[in-house]
């Protein structure tokens, strides 16, 4: 298989022209609303069934509150969790957009849903929290472009995650109502008391029992008939009894006596407002036929006000059951969300995460990753950018079809309405149309297969590179290996320095700075500096350390208040979710800190970067 790259004008102007067509045309994608949810999950769930891929984006009520808090080209894997579980767990998602599609030839069939979702407790008891944070500029931006917030807060699906409703699942059954008793083991002690207990529930039962069918056969006038359904009690249009219990053990027993009934009678479970359980309820059936149906009767309701607890969360178990590809622009940021708000509280370490997230999502595609292979010191930043890169180097037209209809409502034109995940379906198969994977490989043997782009969740990482959780990928042309170790992070310095004046300031103060070295901005409160030659960012911070009462130059820096601390500092800022606005804020509170990290962190670091000139702001650009 051969790449059809752009050799001549023609090309080009054909491929642009392809492109300005689509432009023209608006996708057409469904909107779906807490009003039109259910009718639109059966046919949700067909899409997803016969898709060859499923391509997800997220809309956010926020990401970061401050620069340096964002994941950063050098940061490690582990601290770019940290930093997006930090964003999942203190902002919320407003929309997801869920696009199933298959590919055959150069055609795509897509099949958009745009969901508008909004937190809710419907059960009125605490979960999901109602608090979360907006940052005002994403806000801001949804609004210029059209956000009905209005129709988001009231018509918004709500959801609840997995283990939420595993820690609540008495309560969420059936809103508070009676539940279906699960068998029990018997037990194989019985005391005295518990023998008491059984003898009377026993014998409260057979007289109920006997009342029930001696009313059947009776000729009684209406009020005498509803007397006897008040005392005898009534599930529906069935006769019942309910015995309140004082302990599960209680429950155990009670249910232990039910047995001798089971022909027709159908033990029930009444929860407490808190949890726990209030009592029993039998009921009783006419036959083994009424019995049959008021089981299936139970189990309908019950797997109706799950769905109905449950919410968006159907879909997102739709797409994890049916193990299909998921492709995202940004796996780490997109999945800690996905795996936050619908499966389950985040872990504290990376390694956690992808074990947690994998037997959910086993094969997750980042289209950054994907990219990079056919640009590898290029920056794909945004869709855009990377949707403006294929348009300029390869020639693979791709014919979109989406056969959905709707309503004028539910089918949305607007611009921020989902069309983002219609956009990362449509570079996914111009890539899939590129590079045809196992029919041909790139140099150095190896194979182009998506196995090699799959659940990559380091924002930073290259395949091209030793696929390592240790190693960070920072795109550029000219980059060089860097150990965090020849790292250091400086602040305290005047405000307004520009980063010529600050590189002179420290190369007259330190025999560190004899040899070449890098200044870049971090925030407008700090830089960080990167050495090329092993073992210098150490002896600076020692230096700095001691006051630099040894150098006059540094002396004079450390005076007017400067400070440095190597990258184990930045490291444990992350890790003791110091989140200052400032990091030099944050920097200090480590630094100061009793709780610092063990002597034993100043040891070698095993990671490693790659270093270019466009690694971080540039603090005259700041």
């Amino acid at each position: 298989m051969q790449k059809r790259l752009l050799c001549t004008q023609t090309s080009t102007h054909i491929e642009n022209t392809i492109k300005n067509s689509n432009l023209t045309k608006k996708w057409r994608i469904k909107q779906v609303k807490k009003s039109n949810f259910n009718q639109n999950l059966e046919e949700i769930k067909s899409r997803i069934s016969n898709s060859d891929f499923i391509a997800i984006s997220l809309q956010k009520t926020g990401s970061y509150s401050s620069p340096w808090q964002k994941v950063l080209p050098f940061d490690t894997p582990e601290i770019a969790y940290l930093k997006s579980k930090r964003s999942a767990e203190k902002f919320q998602l407003l929309q997801l957009a869920v696009c199933p599609f298959t590919l055959r030839a150069s055609k795509l069939t897509a099949y958009p849903y745009n969901f508008h979702l909004f937190p809710r407790d419907e059960l009125k008891i605490g979960m999901p929290s109602y608090s979360f944070a907006c940052q005002t500029s994403y806000l801001t931006s949804m609004a210029r472009l059209g956000f009905d917030f209005n129709s988001c807060i009231y018509d918004g699906i709500s959801y609840i995650s997995r283990a939420q409703e595993s820690s609540m699942k008495h309560l969420t059954g059936t809103g508070n109502l009676a539940v279906r008793a699960r068998s029990v083991k018997s037990s194989s002690t019985i005391s005295v008391a518990d023998s008491v207990f059984i003898e009377r529930i026993k014998s409260r039962v057979k007289t109920w029992r006997t009342a029930c069918k001696d009313s059947k056969g009776s000729n009684e006038d209406a009020l005498v008939r509803a007397l006897r359904k008040v005392v005898l009690g009534e599930h529906g249009s069935r006769p019942c009894l309910d015995v309140d219990v004082c302990s599960e053990r209680q429950v155990q027993l009670i249910l232990e006596v039910l047995k001798e009934f089971s022909d027709d009678t159908v033990p029930l479970l009444i929860p407490t407002k808190r949890g726990g359980t209030q009592g029993v309820r039998a009921v009783m059936t006419s036959s083994k036929e009424d019995k049959i149906l008021f089981e299936k009767e139970l189990q309908d309701l019950e797997e109706e006000q799950s769905k109905n607890v449950r919410g968006f969360r159907e879909v997102i178990d739709l797409i994890s059951a049916s193990q299909k590809p998921v492709v995202a622009h940004n796996t780490l940021d997109d999945f800690t969300f996905l795996h936050s708000k619908f499966l389950s509280p985040l872990p504290p370490r990376i390694d956690e995460f992808k074990c947690s997230l994998s037997s959910y999502f086993p094969y997750v595609i980042d289209m950054g990753h994907l990219m990079k292979h056919f640009n590898p010191s290029g920056k794909m930043n945004n869709i855009h950018a990377a949707s403006s890169f294929l348009r300029s180097r390869f020639f693979a037209p791709v014919e979109i079809d989406i056969p959905l209809k709707g309503t004028p409502e539910e089918m949305s034109e607007g611009k921020i309405h989902g069309q983002n995940v219609l956009q990362i379906s449509q570079i996914f198969a111009k890539l899939y149309s590129i590079m045809k994977p196992g029919q041909h490989h790139i140099s150095e043997g190896k194979d182009l297969a998506l196995d090699n782009y799959a659940n990559i969740f380091d924002p930073c990482s290259s395949v091209s590179l030793e696929n390592s959780d240790d190693d960070v990928r920072i795109s550029s042309g000219n980059t060089r290996r860097l150990s965090c170790n020849d790292m250091v992070f400086l602040w305290g310095f005047r405000s307004g320095l520009s980063v010529g004046e600050l590189k002179s300031l420290l190369s007259r103060s330190h025999e560190a700075f004899s040899s070449e070295f890098d200044v870049r901005v971090v925030d407008k409160s700090c830089v960080v500096v990167a050495f090329q030659q092993p073992e210098l960012a150490g002896d600076f911070v020692k230096a700095m350390g001691s006051g630099g009462t040894c150098h006059e130059g540094l002396t004079e820096l450390t005076s007017l208040g400067l400070r440095a601390a190597n990258y184990e500092t930045y490291k444990c800022a992350c890790n003791l979710s110091r989140w200052d606005s400032d990091l030099a804020d944050s920097l200090d509170q480590v630094v100061t800190s009793a709780d610092q990290f063990s002597a034993d962190s100043h040891g070698k670091s095993p990671y490693e970067i790659w270093w270019d000139d466009d690694t971080v702001l540039n603090l005259d650009d700041f």
